[in-house]
């Protein structure tokens, strides 16, 4: 099946998986909850390839031209390109063939070919960082096992990072006048879009965080 296609797949499922036990468990469906199940889901997907960018980094870097030429030969965008190939059995689990994202991704922001940047820096963090505590509030939003204050706190913490680095980065992105080499279709659908969730969806999760410690209850995730 084509990338775009293996990844919709995946965080469908794994989106899905918290709705169906909540469902399952207390016979509900919760909108804020949905909302922070779809956007862990999301992290989850991009942690694993902010890993293959680490442990990839010098077969990015080579990549780039690889992307440019087969861009400008077929005249169409790279990251398209990337998102049309086949993904099979033999690869679903590659590093190499998820860090040809990064490669692809490096004609519209080369920070990610150039491990000196803060794009590349952050992303790398958010990787290895964020998978564990995500999971331990996707699954205390899902079936509550921690007071809430404690889920609050970590939520706070964790929503704010996403925040405050997402937003860093795009000021980075402008500071650095990369923005300059792209036309507008391409910085929203490659750049802006993309970042957005990263900052749009936080901000929900750290409301419901500060809520979780203010009620002392799961009521704003429609649990008493």
């Amino acid at each position: 099946m084509p990338v775009w296609l293996f990844c919709i797949l995946a965080i469908t499922v794994c989106c899905l998986a918290g709705i169906a036990i909540r469902l399952l468990a207390y016979g509900e469906i919760d909108p804020l909850h949905v909302l922070l199940s779809l956007f862990f889901s999301l992290n989850f997907l991009a942690c694993y390839w902010e890993i293959c960018l680490y442990f990839r980094r010098d077969y990015v870097e080579r990549r780039v031209d690889f992307w440019r030429e087969r861009g400008k030969a077929q005249r169409r965008s790279p990251a398209m390109l990337f998102l049309q190939q086949r993904v099979t059995t033999s690869n679903a689990f590659s590093t190499s063939f998820w860090a040809d994202i990064w490669a692809s991704y490096s004609l519209y922001d080369g920070s990610y070919a150039d491990r000196r940047t803060f794009g590349f820096t952050c992303d790398i963090a958010n990787g290895f960082i964020t998978p564990l505590p995500s999971l331990v509030l996707y699954a205390t939003f899902t079936i509550p096992f921690l007071p809430p204050a404690v889920a609050g706190a970590l939520g706070a913490m964790l929503f704010w990072q996403w925040v405050y680095v997402t937003s860093g980065y795009w000021a980075s992105f402008f500071v650095s006048g990369r923005h300059r080499r792209l036309g507008l279709m391409e910085a929203v659908l490659h750049v802006h879009a993309a970042n957005s969730l990263w900052v749009l969806l936080p901000l929900v999760g750290l409301y419901v965080s500060l809520r979780l410690i203010l009620d002392g209850d799961y009521s704003v995730l429609g649990l008493g």
